[in-house]
């Protein structure tokens, strides 16, 4: 039975999955945390990511050998390396904003237009393209001595197997990648600088089923898949088709769809990502999901199970209270001072109803993400399925009230790790040298339940009519 192993390198930890390559059955899993981080600076030391892949490898205790790995990371972070692809500083990751200047500057230079169509995606301070123009303002000693600049995926990988290599999902989330050529957009990186020599400083991009290259662990040959951003992994792992939407609720929440063409919205709401199969993954971000939920807890003084009782206590619509949740302090870069609002608040309004409300606002956020899906020409049918993934799956209140608000029966992953999964599944790809996509449709994907909503109360219509209102009055559309 020969296994494979799929690590998850998040932002908080690094989760590992082993699986038997032949029908994707769970054989162990392990864990292992990574250094906190506090935006608008996050930054982590690439090092501490390589401690917790074999930590989490570890603590899995997998004693039959591992026949191939994939690493599936974060994006969009930027590392900056040495000829030897030593760091040269601590990476920046995902959710470090300080480059929301530099994202201001390069979308003036082009234009929303031009940037949609060289990279399939408007530049937002998340980035690596904005990263390095911020590396380029602010340490650009740091810059003309880089040999090498790769996202956290890619790191890994070399880490692993000696190569400096990425693929076409994790690399079209740099900003500097076009996903209609299929090759880096140079083009984009001579904004940032005009004397470096970009072509020689990036990793080779891979195919969905190329070999990445061979690692040596515990004395035995394992060859190296690859990998892939973290949101291309999780379409691997829920098996997603054509039709289907995955909604992510973690500290960001995402909308995301698989598609046959690449898109190209010059709106910034959609970005234009490849994903791990050849095929593409248009998605829609918001910096802010569970942690809303979390901070309203704080706010009302009860903990996870008590902040679901609440919610699930008052009736759709909330009683009127409708909370806009943008708590970050920046929307969009275009509104860095954007905050969290709750309205229709009177003085009966219960804690239940402020509760539901921070769901709801989270949900409806999430959910304008799929009608800017399809307003960027994504088919996203009724008909497809409608997953719900991440951490935020968990919990019974978002189950319930992503159910209602978007009017489906919704599929929840019984496992959590789908992520790891997917990395599992292209490790498993490349092993036995077939495609991706057709591993996972054998079976080699994360089972899921279907959750549909308890009836009365407010329509859903109703309520995100309410919550429209309420977030077009704070944040009038065209303003962003």
């Amino acid at each position: 039975m020969p296994l494979v192993a799929g690590f998850d390198s998040s932002t908080g930890a690094t989760k590992v999955e082993v699986r038997d390559a032949d029908d994707g059955t769970l054989v162990a899993h392990g864990r292992a945390p990574h250094p906190e981080t506090t935006p608008p600076r996050s930054e982590q030391d690439p090092e501490a990511w390589w401690r917790a892949l074999q930590d989490a490898m570890d603590s899995a205790g997998v004693r039959d050998p591992v026949a191939a790995v994939s690493v599936a990371g974060q994006q969009h972070g930027m590392v900056v390396t040495d000829a030897r692809s030593s760091p040269l500083r601590a990476a920046k990751l995902w959710n470090d904003t300080e480059s929301a200047p530099q994202a201001r500057e390069l979308r003036d230079t082009w234009g929303p237009r031009r940037w949609a169509e060289r990279t399939g995606s408007v530049p937002v301070a998340s980035f690596t393209v904005t990263k390095l123009a911020w590396l380029r303002a602010h340490e650009p000693e740091v810059l003309a001595a880089a040999a090498r600049v790769c996202l956290p995926h890619d790191w890994l990988t070399w880490r692993l197997c000696g190569e400096l290599v990425t693929d076409r999902g994790d690399a079209s989330g740099t900003g500097y990648w076009s996903p209609e050529d299929g090759a880096w957009a140079l083009d984009a990186l001579t904004l940032v600088d005009t004397e470096v020599d970009w072509p020689a400083m990036l990793p080779r991009v891979l195919g969905p089923g190329d070999v990445a290259g061979s690692a040596s662990l515990d004395g035995r040959d394992v060859v190296v898949a690859p990998g892939t951003g973290d949101n291309m992994a999780a379409a691997l792992g829920l098996g997603m088709r054509p039709g289907d939407v995955a909604i992510s609720l973690g500290t960001s929440g995402t909308v995301y769809a698989v598609t046959a063409s690449p898109t190209a919205d010059a709106s910034g709401a959609v970005a234009g990502f490849a994903d791990a199969t050849g095929r593409f993954l248009p998605l829609v971000c918001t910096l802010n999901a569970t942690g809303v939920v979390s901070w309203v807890k704080r706010i009302l003084g009860v903990d996870t199970a008590g902040i679901d009782a609440l919610a699930l206590t008052a009736p759709p619509g909330s009683d009127g209270a409708v909370m806009v949740p943008y708590l970050a302090g920046e929307r969009t870069p275009d509104l860095p001072d954007a905050s969290g609002h709750v309205g229709g608040i009177r003085p009966d309004t219960s804690q239940a109803a402020v509760a539901r409300a921070a769901f709801g606002g989270v949900v409806g956020g999430l959910l304008d993400g799929i009608d800017a899906l399809s307003a960027a020409g994504v088919a996203v049918s009724p008909a497809g399925r409608l997953f719900l993934v991440g951490g935020g799956a968990r919990s019974p209140a978002f189950r319930e009230i992503a159910a209602h608000l978007s009017g489906r029966t919704i599929t929840v992953p019984d496992a959590p790790e789908h992520v790891a999964a997917g990395a599992c599944v292209q490790a498993a790809a490349v092993l036995a040298g077939d495609a991706p996509a057709a591993v996972a449709a054998r079976g080699h994907v994360v089972a899921g339940r279907e959750h549909r909503a308890a009836a009365g109360g407010a329509t859903a219509a109703e309520v995100r009519d309410a919550y429209a209102a309420q977030r077009d009055r704070l944040y009038p559309p065209g303003d962003a």
